[in-house]
């Protein structure tokens, strides 16, 4: 069964296939959300395997695996 994630993911998911890897504040300025849940929903998506988190601190991006 696949997995259904939220609108948010997907679109960060999108976001990270159309641009190749995606910061924090990248999803934030292209989604609008909120900076605290598109962390949330970042960390979500590492921890599901669908995005790789590159780098640590403020360096760090998220590519699709």
């Amino acid at each position: 069964m696949v997995e259904r994630l939220p609108e948010l993911s997907v679109q960060i998911l999108e976001l990270a296939k159309a641009h190749g890897r995606i910061t924090n504040g990248q999803a934030v300025d292209m989604t609008g959300a909120n900076r605290n849940t598109v962390k949330k929903h970042l960390q979500a998506l590492v921890s599901a395997s669908h995005l790789v988190q590159l780098g640590s601190g403020k360096a760090t991006c998220s590519s699709r695996v």
